[in-house]
């Protein structure tokens, strides 16, 4: 399929481009900029959420699932960026949050108008609150004032979860997917699709050692598999070439591949790889190898270090040092595997830090904020919140130096901005002539150098401070990367901190 060798750019829009000076990233942003993704050699574009919404999650809490938000534009204005993407041939997938509606969607206006509203068994109500915790902290239960329940929310109390054993639920939600597919859209990303069911006993979770709730009846649930598989099914009758990929909140990988074995995702995130909180090579060959057990089964991983939710790689992994920047592009776009950029990552954006709390934009820091200043001052507190912000990743793309700051702060922009950017478009043009990467074998780690093949390519990854001689089995070239042959091409030796990938001669 199309999708299989693909580079995909997720866009989060308010912070990417802004073409009214409004401060806030648009879709007329996006489309002055399709030219420049073409170039850099993108495949498909990501959409976050553009839809009508609240903001309590940056969008997340959708209030109508058929709409574009005023502030990124209109419904024409996103028909025509589809439109001008195709015709660039660029494809276009879409967010959709499926696992709650914000609590101003009209479906739950009405559903909790009254205890006999025709839509009120389309969310989760119960009488008394069991001890489930909202992923965003505290109870994952708020109490309604007009009909006496507690409604329930696995994020925030604006993010009210939809009830999937109502089959009118399912209905409402195919014919948005058929909304979507109608104008033109590629593809979906189904956000936190592992959250969609729950305990219909609401039995409460178990606490662990370490004194924190252990998910275990709110979340991967009997009878999620069936409504998924079912689901994407539907999908692909509609067009076989539709993208389906799954956000599963987990970093288990035979939990994560499940969902494409069983609800019959095309792929699914493996947070596994995207969420390492610093550069563990021991746990980088680790994953490699489990991705080259995948390849025996015909699963197709997901490749990325950075998206909108986590820290940027240039400062989490590779921090701020540009040798090093360079091997996790090499990973990611010369590997088996499908590839994710995040917006920016290809000039090496940087974390933006929030100064204050005022600063702050994301629920989850927020509420992290206010839980720390009950035992620590406010300095403390925001060093805390920091810790799990995910504004980090959603600085505004610094484009000129005359940019003002938008809804919020501006990611600083890498002085080897030009460099990274020369080096992923050389990267991604290298993945169209030489993939698609079907297999991916002779995985070492030796020392810091992490090696392997994908078909007749051989890369060297030296992760280390000293150079490394490589012994080669077959003769090769060099494609790419500092590494030098020797001159009867039995070793090739790789420089510090620097990449190698020959080509077998056949």
């Amino acid at each position: 399929m199309w999708w299989e060798n693909a580079v995909f750019y997720e866009i989060y829009i308010p912070s990417f481009a802004d073409s009214d000076g409004d401060g806030i990233g648009d879709i007329e942003g996006i489309r002055s900029r399709l030219s420049y993704l073409k170039a850099v050699g993108i495949d498909a574009i990501w959409l976050t959420p553009f839809y009508p919404s609240p903001k309590v999650d940056n969008g997340y809490d959708v209030s109508d699932y058929c709409a574009v938000d005023p502030q990124y534009g209109s419904l024409e204005q996103l028909m025509r960026l589809i439109e001008d993407a195709h015709q660039l041939e660029i494809k276009i997938i879409i967010d959709v949050v499926f696992n709650h509606t914000s609590t101003n969607h009209p479906w739950f206006i009405e559903a909790a108008s009254s205890k006999e509203s025709l839509k009120r068994d389309w969310y989760i109500w119960r009488d008394s609150p069991n001890n489930w915790e909202s992923f965003f902290g505290g109870s994952a239960w708020s109490f309604d004032e007009i009909t006496k329940q507690y409604y329930y929310h696995s994020f925030a109390k604006e993010q009210a979860d939809l009830n999937w054993q109502n089959k009118e639920v399912k209905q409402a939600v195919l014919q948005v997917i058929q909304f979507w597919l109608e104008l033109g859209v590629d593809g979906f990303r189904f956000d936190v699709i592992n959250n969609l069911t729950v305990n219909d006993q609401f039995s409460d979770n178990p606490i662990g050692e370490d004194g924190r709730q252990i998910h275990r009846y709110d979340v991967n649930q009997s009878g999620i598999m069936e409504t998924l598989k079912e689901l994407n099914e539907w999908i692909k009758e509609q067009n076989p070439e539709v993208f389906t990929v799954a956000e599963i909140s987990s970093d288990n990988l035979s939990l994560i591949n499940s969902y494409t074995d069983e609800a019959h995702f095309d792929t699914a995130f493996h947070f596994n790889l995207g969420s390492m909180k610093h550069l563990d090579l021991q746990n980088l060959q680790k994953l490699t190898k489990e991705f080259q057990e995948m390849s025996k089964q015909n699963k197709i991983p997901t490749l990325f270090f950075n998206s909108h939710d986590m820290s940027r790689s240039w400062n989490r992994l590779a921090n701020n040092d540009y040798s090093l920047y360079q091997l996790f592009a090499v990973f990611v776009l010369i590997n088996r595997g499908i590839s994710f950029l995040f917006q920016g990552e290809e000039q090496g954006a940087a974390d933006y830090e929030a100064q204050s709390f005022e600063d702050i934009r994301d629920i989850q820091a927020k509420n992290k904020y206010r839980e720390m200043l009950l035992s620590m001052s406010e300095e403390q507190a925001l060093l805390e919140a920091n810790q799990v912000n995910r504004d980090r990743s959603r600085g505004m793309i610094a484009w000129n130096n005359d940019q003002d700051a938008g809804w919020i702060g501006i990611g600083p922009r890498n002085p080897e901005a030009d460099h990274i950017l020369t080096l992923y478009k050389q990267l991604i043009q290298l993945r169209k002539e030489e993939g698609p990467f079907q297999t991916i074998n002779m995985i070492k780690l030796q020392e810091a150098c992490l090696s392997y093949q994908t078909e007749n390519l051989h890369i060297i990854l030296n992760f280390g401070k000293r150079k490394v001689q490589h012994p080669l089995q077959v003769k090769m070239s060099t494609l790419f990367g500092r590494g030098t042959l020797s001159t009867d091409g039995n070793l090739v030796q790789v420089p510090p901190k620097a990449c190698w990938i020959g080509k077998e001669h056949l």
